[in-house]
């Protein structure tokens, strides 16, 4: 038996960027029809996979159970739910156990809670969130199909996944270690609390490490991308360390959220390679995450190191490019009825 896991974040693409940068929100409705579609998308092969999917409390998983295709089983996970970052990683917890492709909806903080989980399962990362650096701009339904397609067998996991890096942050600090993941990028602001955990005034960014760049990503990863591309697939990482555009040697134009753009001062950009960290000396500031805040730091020494240690992500077009060589998606003789 085959199974497909499903999580949908509630909270994704609707923080204080998407209000303040006058970009859509991502409202649960519209995840609700993503879900939808996702579900119609893995009956695309001839024996579905069953599906469990993660409860909320925002009604995008009784949605997706009660608009699902006849003939595909779909149950809710059993777990509590705490409405939090956490119901996430309890989900891909369970689906590391016992799920063959995994669907997640949301942005780059969803698809890291995921990764820190899940383990080897590949998963199919659908844009619904606020930064969307590593979740793919891809329909549900295509999402679906490549993950029915990658958990029956159709298409060989180790042939249609890429590893994606992660960056693993270890602070030292009064207060003693502390530590982080970051699937994107991490930053250190110069700020002295978390406050609005989002990352909305680039002004106190004081240094940035990426796991892949390009001008065209959303946030940290379009900073770095505007000096020098690095592919999702390429290894290691990017450190930057920044400052006053007006008193640095060069400065980039960059897409820091969603509908804002803005100038960024550019004081020294370090190739990184795997397991090379880049050193950051902070006073008073904090450390977050895919554009999030999560630790405050004093009179602390910061390491910031790329690693081959992230997801497995399905490439959507290899995997249902490979289920076509597998005849997948093909059926023999007449169709008695619709579905």
């Amino acid at each position: 038996m085959t199974r497909v896991g499903l999580i949908a974040n509630p909270a994704a693409g609707r923080d204080i960027r998407r209000l303040t940068g006058g970009a859509s929100v991502v409202d649960n409705y519209a995840k609700r029809r993503v879900a939808e579609c996702v579900l119609e998308g893995l009956a695309v092969v001839a024996e579905p996979p069953d599906v469990a999917v993660m409860p909320d409390r925002s009604g995008i998983a009784d949605h997706a159970v009660s608009e699902a295709p006849d003939d595909l089983a779909v149950e809710r996970v059993e777990m509590t739910v705490e409405e939090s970052a956490a119901d996430t990683r309890r989900a891909a917890a369970r689906f590391r156990e016992s799920a063959d492709a995994v669907v997640v909806l949301g942005g780059d903080g969803t698809t890291r809670d995921v990764a820190l989980e899940i383990g080897d399962v590949p998963v199919v990362s659908v844009s619904t969130g606020t930064n969307n650096v590593v979740p793919t701009p891809v329909d549900g339904t295509v999402a679906g199909a490549a993950a029915a397609a990658v958990a029956t067998g159709a298409a060989d996991a180790d042939t249609v996944t890429d590893r994606h890096g992660r960056i693993d942050v270890r602070a030292d600090d009064v207060n003693g270690e502390k530590r982080l993941t970051g699937l994107a990028a991490v930053e250190i602001t110069d700020r002295s609390f978390v406050g609005t955990r989002a990352v909305i005034d680039p002004s106190e960014l004081v240094g940035v490490v990426v796991s892949r760049a390009h001008p065209s990503d959303i946030g940290l990863g379009s900073v770095a991308g505007c000096l020098e591309p690095l592919a999702p697939d390429a290894p290691g990482g990017v450190a930057l360390r920044l400052d006053d555009p007006e008193a640095t040697p060069r400065s980039v134009s960059a897409i820091v959220a969603p509908g804002m753009t803005a100038t960024i001062g550019i004081e020294e950009r370090e190739r990184l390679d795997w397991d090379e960290p880049a050193t950051f000396d902070v006073s008073d500031g904090v450390v977050g995450a895919d554009g999030e805040r999560e630790l405050e730091v004093v009179d602390a020494t910061v390491e910031m190191t790329p690693t081959a240690d992230g997801p497995r992500l399905v490439d959507v077009d290899a995997a249902l490019g490979a289920a076509v060589e597998a005849d997948a998606l093909v059926r023999e003789g007449p169709l008695l009825e619709e579905r």
